[in-house]
């Protein structure tokens, strides 16, 4: 940029300056301003024209004068005139009063317009970058359309400069973002992509943001780029320091073009090319390795730019979640610095943190930092922090360490900053329904959770502590007992009291039979809270009283002489006084048969979406489910097909298939709606906590029981869903799936919940569960754009053969998808025998007036209905041997897609449904696992051998699987999903 001379310092301007400085008042500086305007504009419209010196001088006044806060109303044209001069001053001065002055909507746009037509094509490049910076700046609609065609024939123009093409990709990118439809790149796309390749570092960093954007909006035109930017992040990585000498940042060679290549490769699915992933996998590594090397220089700049490269990395690893050495070592890279001695790394590692723990491969490796993450939670200053430790134990609790991180949540909620409070109170109560086995444990949560922070318990959770007592029978006397012995205290928070006035009048007579919590006993306790309470409470234990004369016919006169009393029937109140005149008058007159009917124990609650999570899912902002809600529960039964649960104990799986163990239902997708009253008892305390708002489907699936004699399908629509839709399944052939459909469909074979498809528009998001030979799937369909998704349809096909082999039924979907929000679909599945295709889910949607089509494969594979069989080492090799012939056995070997870990190998293992046997094979580096496949026309055997080799001949870690099934097609199946596994 040439240098300003001497002669142009503007001294006029200088003393103009001055004397505004020097003003003692505001007045006396409006005065001022109002004479320089007066002289500006006399200087405009007088007979002698001004040279170019003298319009640049007055120009610059007048951007002054706007900036300490006066409207200027005048000296737009000179301005514009002074683009067409030949000086640089001169022209930056114009430029720069247009940019901070001109409206978009200004007239003078086609005479601006004009003067950077006139710029843009001087070729030199000091104009060249004055009038990109300035369409930049403008950005207005007008501007877009004259020069959206020309920028980028200038970007990528071999004779152009490096400042001018970074200028011009900087400026293509402001208005893409303001006019996206006018921005067409079509035959500009490859150039602009291999920009990654320019020599020019400044030209890279300049040209990712761009691409960034443009793939985030169109990632199949743009997918070219993640092997070039793969290519560039390689040799950046694997440089050192001296090597980009113009571009190392405190030692770190080229931290923010790193940064925006590993942003950029987080818009797409890992490569499918294989030197390229493993060329990517690599860089990651040497990533965490370099964080794990002291540091070459004390100045928090260096340590600050190495950071960030890093928690990108981490960020791409999480965002794959298909390398499960990567993830733990970044686990265990951000356990590091949970520690650090700076509050911002440790923020953004517990941040991260709260990713991984939903990772199947990662949360056990997460839940090794419990007690560093509860010492965060005590000991941070920060309220941030704290807010983010909480979260993370939120994210890593499980079925093992549930009551310990629940009686730490309830023990900091004693000094818990206010802000943070109450969703606290709500990840206390999710966490304590979820997992809780031990009811009483629950009861005791529950109650202690109101007794330390009652103000802010909202009231959905105290409703929804009440539908649980009333619909667990086996609670009901304890929870009546705890109440009432909380309600003792002197000091007693509301909501104890409604929970007390409710649980009481319910169910107080299962402990009526001890005399310390006799019914008159009851009674007095509850009055004695009455007339500290607010109106809606004291409405509530009048309801109560009125339940005690039906429950405890001797506290009748005692009763009838509180509701007859003045503070009663004449009460100011009108619901109060209603109430107790009603009470009084249907106690008086009513038999003891109609007072039976009329105050009979309530029927227990139809299940329904918790409140409480409804609530948290309200606080924590826009768009229903989250990526992580989607993969709660993943590490459980529920994420595996039965997961560790079932392969361990046969036992446990067989009473599970009648009575769901209260915390094995993760999800909360095995109880319907109660058969009969005796029926909650038999399902989940979880009943919806984690389901969403209408999954209550009566036909299909009631506590998940097999299939009987008499049932022609489990699947057939429920009385309450006949005048729905019709479901959306048809038998047709469906269009092509997208080539990456194998590949998503692998990643589901060993796990039930995950994120099934992403782009920039939609998201598909996955839960499902399945017993004996039916499932449930439940599709989430999330708009990740801020415009609507209208005619939004989806229709599953069964291809071929499949019709014969699947039942599969669908509810249909809304047709509109607001900007941001998410709708729901259940898919309900019955295997009639075994099967090797996949059902095909197609999609059709408009997005601003473009027609968006895709067709996935729905991850439904054999395995999902395998149920898992214990077997001693003997009676496995005899039906080994049983299962000889040729045809019943398949085998592969086959190189390592990943490295061999033991853990890993177990979990991917127990996640196919099988058991895995302990002890069997003689070989203790082996696994054995046996399953039956459930499908309504057979049983299926199966039996499975993996063999790993570390050292193998060729250098290479290889496996052996070998497969034994009673029906040959089953064999060849589950050897070609789990092949890919490995």
């Amino acid at each position: 940029m040439p240098a300003v001379s001497k002669g142009d310092g503007m001294r006029g301007l200088a003393v103009f300056i001055s004397d505004i400085r020097n003003c003692k008042s505001k007045e006396a500086e409006i005065k001022r301003i109002n004479k320089e305007l007066a002289n500006i504009r006399s200087k405009f419209k007088g007979d002698k024209a001004l040279d170019g010196y003298s319009k640049k001088k007055y120009v610059c006044k007048l951007l002054f004068i706007f900036l300490l806060g006066h409207d200027i109303d005048f000296g737009h044209m000179e301005a514009v005139n002074l683009l067409s001069s030949n000086k640089y001053t001169e022209k930056q001065i114009g430029y720069l009063f247009i940019s901070v002055l001109v409206n978009s909507n200004s007239e003078l746009i086609r005479l601006i317009n004009n003067a950077i037509k006139n710029d843009l094509s001087s070729r030199n490049p000091t104009f060249m970058c004055l009038a990109l910076h300035c369409i930049a700046n403008v950005g207005s609609r007008e501007m877009a359309e004259a020069f959206a065609g020309e920028i980028p024939r200038i970007l990528v123009a071999g004779d152009t400069m490096d400042s001018v093409k970074q200028s011009a990709a900087l400026c293509l990118l402001r208005l893409y973002k303001t006019s996206p439809d006018l921005v067409l790149m079509g035959e500009w796309t490859s150039r602009v992509v291999h920009l990654l390749n320019d020599q020019h570092m400044g030209v890279v960093t300049a040209a990712i943001s761009l691409i960034t954007c443009l793939s985030q909006k169109n990632p199949d035109e743009f997918k070219t780029c993640v092997s070039l930017a793969v290519s560039r992040l390689s040799r950046i990585v694997s440089s050192a320091s001296t090597d980009l000498q113009d571009y190392t940042y405190y030692f770190v060679p080229a931290p923010w073009l790193s940064c925006k290549l590993l942003r950029l490769l987080q818009c797409y699915p890992p490569p499918e090319d294989g030197a390229v992933k493993g060329r990517l996998v690599g860089c990651l590594e040497t990533l965490l390795n370099k964080a794990q090397e002291p540091p070459k220089s004390k100045k928090v700049q260096h340590s600050n730019a190495k950071n960030a490269i890093l928690f990108e990395a981490i960020s791409l690893i999480i965002h794959y979640d298909s390398e499960p050495n990567l993830l733990v070592r970044a686990c265990n890279q951000l356990g590091q610095f949970l520690q650090h001695r700076e509050t911002n790394l440790r923020y953004l590692a517990l941040e991260s943190m709260c990713t991984l723990a939903s990772s199947e491969f990662s949360h056990e490796a997460v839940k090794t930092h419990i007690e560093t993450v509860i010492n965060a939670l005590k000991t941070e200053r920060d309220v941030s922090v704290r807010q983010r430790a909480a979260d993370l134990l939120y994210a890593m609790c499980d079925r093992s360490n549930a009551k310990q991180i629940v009686a730490e949540m309830l023990s900091y909620l004693e000094t818990a900053d206010y802000s943070i409070r109450e969703e606290m109170v709500l990840k206390v109560a999710i966490l304590a329904e979820k997992y809780a086995v031990d009811y009483s444990w629950y009861v005791d949560t529950i109650l202690n959770r109101i007794r330390i922070a009652g103000d802010y318990v909202s009231e959905e959770v105290w409703y929804r502590v009440i539908l649980i007592v009333i619909i667990r029978d086996d609670v009901q006397g304890y929870a009546a007992k705890t109440v009432f012995e909380a309600l003792q205290a002197p000091a007693c928070h509301e909501n104890m009291v409604k929970v007390g006035g409710y649980i009481l009048g319910e169910f107080g007579n299962l402990i009526a039979g001890d005399p310390r919590s006799s019914p008159l006993v009851q009674f007095n306790l509850l009055h004695s809270k009455f007339h500290l309470c607010s109106v809606p409470t004291r409405a509530l234990l009048l309801s109560a009283y009125i339940k005690f004369i039906n429950l405890f016919p001797e506290t009748k006169s005692t009763i009838q002489e509180v509701l007859r009393s003045d503070s009663q029937i004449r009460n100011s109140d009108v619901e109060l006084q209603q109430r107790a005149v009603e009470y009084l008058k249907l106690s008086s007159i009513a038999s003891t048969d109609v007072l039976a009917t009329v105050l009979e124990e309530m029927p227990p609650f139809p299940e329904r979406e918790s409140s409480i999570l409804a609530k948290l899912k309200k606080k924590k902002g826009p768009g229903a489910v989250s990526v992580n809600e989607l993969e709660e529960g993943k590490r459980e039964g529920g994420e595996l097909n039965g997961g560790g649960e079932r392969g361990d104990n046969s036992a446990i799986a067989a009473s599970n298939a009648s009575t769901p163990s209260p915390s094995a239902d993760l999800l909360g997708l095995r109880t319907g709606p109660p058969v009969t009253a005796a029926a909650p008892s038999a399902g989940s305390l979880l009943v919806d906590v984690f389901s969403e708002a209408g999954v209550n489907d009566d036909g299909f699936l009631r506590d998940l029981e097999p299939p009987t004699e008499s049932s022609d399908s489990l699947l057939a629509e429920g009385p309450g869903d006949s005048d729905s839709a019709p479901p959306s399944v048809v038998s047709e052939d469906p269009a092509t799936p997208l080539p990456e459909s194998n590949e998503l469909l692998n990643k589901f074979v060993c796990k039930n919940n995950g994120v099934l498809f992403e782009n920039q528009l939609l998201q598909i998001g996955i839960k499902s569960e399945y017993r004996q030979n039916l499932g449930r799937m439940y599709l989430f369909y999330g708009n990740k754009t801020s415009v609507q998704f209208i005619t939004f349809t989806t229709t599953v096909t069964c291809p071929g053969e499949l019709q014969s082999q699947l039942n599969v039924q669908s509810k249909p979907v809304e047709p509109l998808i607001e900007g941001g929000a998410q709708v729901q679909q259940v898919i309900n599945i019955e295997c009639l025998t075994d099967f090797s295709d996949a059902p095909l889910l197609n999609i059709k949607f408009r997005y601003g007036g473009a027609l968006q089509n895709l067709t996935l494969k729905l991850p439904v594979t054999i395995n999902k209905f395998f149920q898992p069989t214990e077997m001693a080492s003997h009676d496995f090799f005899q039906r080994w041997k049983q299962l000889s012939l040729p045809q019943q056995e398949a085998q592969k070997i086959f190189k390592a897609n990943h490295a061999m870990d033991t853990e890993v190998l177990k979990a991917k293992l127990l996640g196919l449904g099988m058991a895995l046997l302990e002890n069997v094979d003689p070989n203790p580096e082996n696994f054995v696992c046996a399953g039956v496949i459930q499908t309504k026309a057979q049983q299926v055997g199966s039996l499975l051998r993996l063999e790993p080799n570390a050292q193998a001949q060729s250098g290479e870690q290889m496996y052996r699987l070998t497969v034994r099934s009673s029906k040959d097609t089953v064999s060849k199946r589950l050897c070609e999903l789990l092949a890919e596994q490995f």
